[in-house]
């Protein structure tokens, strides 16, 4: 296991199957057609516009090696936690009723607009978001964000784009469609404190929000961990209201504290909440949680066997450690896209957060079987470039209407029906 830890012969695993193999599992490349499988885990009917896009990396291949991981590691916790990939990826969807909207995101809250030298996604997914829109045009918004931002893009380099609107803490990203290779890994693990052996059912403090961390946590519960969330009482959880079956399903059994970040007791209390803690699970940009007092170097190195995870859009290190990120934009920075007529559109709902979620999972189970005293730090973006790692398929697939309102997507002389996320979520 310690051959996770970064250092000049160790390098960090770069692909899920390595992630996989760590855990003690062999996955390799599955040999199935990538669109094939993304038709029928319910992915493919999110993706494109008027007809169901494909793709050609095997994203729920990669996915199943985690999962596959995951249950292996996670019966050392006391309950080994058998996961779906296609459940993952689409249940929310079902829930809301999503479609597939093209170069809208599927909530609605995203959208890839063409700029002067590549495509930008600008996720405007709080109020306030609009609000800062002037900061990042440079003048007033008009009557219609969208415009005035996709008029903004065919005029100004994207990454000048970008920065503006990650300098007001809007969420944007150029596509980055590079091999899987040129980016860094989707987890790295740092030695940051003493390892040691819990000896008893870790105790997890999330103080994640949305998907990503809370999947991690919610994986970490149903393997037998005690989980506590911490919540700030003057900016709740956005799932709560916005996501409320996706919140429920990932804190059902968790212990809600919520505690005002900002006052000197609420910061007491955060302080005992860390001292009985084992696993800290969060997703907030580093500089955040510092203005707390909460770094992961103070809480690794107070005692042994502890694990710190973070989620963060870009990883904790680089000029990028401090930028925003959600699902959807995570997913274009790392190149998780399809791709209609030489034009990208979104990959299913907000894949970064599942992918990343599930990333989490697998590097805090692997840093707990470590001993802990570790830093697991995850990028979404990495993590959404590593899930397009393996083999492309070369085929043509031509997505045909089945005649009863629904499609088939082909492979050579086989075919497979593209499954709408709630008959997944029924079990077909």
């Amino acid at each position: 296991m310690f051959g996770l830890l970064e250092g000049p012969s160790a390098p960090p695993p770069a692909t899920f199957d390595e992630l996989a193999a760590a855990a003690g599992i062999r996955s390799g490349a599955s040999q199935e057609c990538p669109a094939l499988a993304f038709a029928r885990s319910g992915a493919m009917w999110l993706t494109g516009t008027a007809s169901p896009a494909p793709i050609d990396v095997p994203l729920l291949a990669n996915l199943q090696a985690l999962c596959d991981g995951i249950e292996a590691l996670s019966g050392g916790l006391g309950r080994a936690v058998r996961l779906d990939p296609a459940t993952i990826l689409t249940q929310r969807a079902a829930d809301r009723g999503f479609r597939r909207q093209g170069r809208r995101s599927a909530n609605g809250t995203c959208r890839l607009l063409p700029g002067l030298d590549g495509w930008l996604a600008c996720n405007l997914a709080r109020p306030s978001d609009l609000e800062l829109l002037p900061a990042i045009l440079g003048g007033h918004s008009g009557d219609d964000p969208w415009e005035a931002l996709a008029a903004a893009a065919a005029s100004a380099p994207v990454a000048e784009l970008v920065a503006r609107a990650q300098l007001v803490g809007v969420a944007a990203a150029q596509l980055d469609d590079r091999p899987p290779a040129r980016f860094g890994p989707p987890v790295r693990f740092v030695r940051l404190g003493p390892p040691g052996n819990l000896g008893r059912p870790p105790r997890v403090l999330d103080f994640s929000a949305l998907w990503a961390g809370p999947l991690c946590a919610h994986v970490l519960g149903q393997s037998g961990a005690l989980v506590w969330t911490a919540e700030d009482r003057a900016r709740p959880d956005g799932a709560r209201l916005g996501d409320p079956r996706l919140y429920h399903r990932l804190h059902q059994g968790h212990r809600l504290v919520r505690v005002d970040f900002a006052s000197s007791q609420g910061r007491s209390t955060l302080a005992g909440l860390l001292e009985g803690a084992d696993v800290v699970v969060e997703s907030s940009r580093p500089r955040a949680l510092a203005a707390l007092g909460l770094t992961p170097e103070q809480f690794l190195s107070a005692a042994p066997g502890r694990v710190w995870i973070s989620v963060t859009g870009y990883g904790r290190r680089g000029d990028r450690s401090n930028h925003v990120a959600f699902g959807d934009d995570a997913a274009v920075a790392g190149g998780l896209v399809a791709w209609e007529q030489g034009q990208p559109v979104f990959c299913a709902d907000a894949v970064g957060d599942p992918v990343s979620g599930l990333v989490a999972a697998i590097g805090g189970l692997l840093a707990l079987a470590a001993g802990g005293g570790l830093l697991v730090d995850v990028s979404m973006r990495d993590a959404c470039a590593a899930a397009r790692s393996g083999p492309r398929c070369p085929t043509d697939h031509p997505v045909e209407p089945d005649g009863r309102g629904g499609w088939v997507v082909a492979h050579r002389e086989l075919a497979e029906r593209v499954m709408p996320p709630d008959e997944v979520r029924r079990g077909g």
